[in-house]
């Protein structure tokens, strides 16, 4: 076995990325305060295609050295568009017939490995902030909340690592 170079890995251009069908995911960032995982964020949501990003209250926009650290580049391919309020933004999405998913620890949550994404419909992922989570407002408006389940000593993951996690196990479901 032999580890592949760069110049193999078959990467898009950034013209090719943006020309190329999206997965019908949006993922909002609410409150988010470390800029390094927006960064991430931005390259996980480059590798799964995700069609667009929100960036709420807080949460740092790009340009930025610190975001652009760990998005390498991937501000220039995923769309994003800062909004102040996020509740207003859900409310938005809803009445474009996107159902909004807070990823939080709820009462009646669903888990993340039990839930099976509708055929043809588009979702919007809310992740929050690294101490309060997702604003129980935000929780409020949503249309279901997705837990994902944890086992051990710790009841919380990074932002960043919940965001990985959940676009894997969405994407891979809904293509499918």
């Amino acid at each position: 076995m032999r580890k592949l170079k760069n110049n193999e890995l078959g990467r898009k251009t950034l013209e090719e990325f943006r020309q190329t069908d999206k997965t019908p995911l949006i993922v909002v960032l609410d409150n988010i305060r470390s800029l390094n995982n927006v960064g991430s964020v931005f390259r996980t949501s480059d590798a799964f295609l995700i069609e667009k990003i929100y960036l709420c209250g807080i949460t740092a926009t790009p340009p930025n050295k610190e975001i652009h650290k760990t998005a390498l580049g991937a501000t220039e391919s995923v769309d994003w568009e800062y909004v102040e309020n996020t509740v207003d933004l859900v409310e938005k999405l809803q009445s474009e017939n996107v159902k909004v998913l807070a990823i939080e620890q709820a009462e009646n949550s669903t888990m993340l490995d039990t839930f099976t994404p509708e055929p043809n419909q588009k979702y919007a992922v809310i992740f929050g902030n690294e101490v309060k989570g997702v604003q129980q407002e935000v929780v409020s408006a949503s249309n279901v909340c997705i837990e994902i389940p944890q086992l051990g000593t710790k009841h919380s993951l990074n932002i960043s690592v919940s965001c990985g996690v959940v676009l894997w196990d969405l994407f891979t479901k809904m293509e499918k």
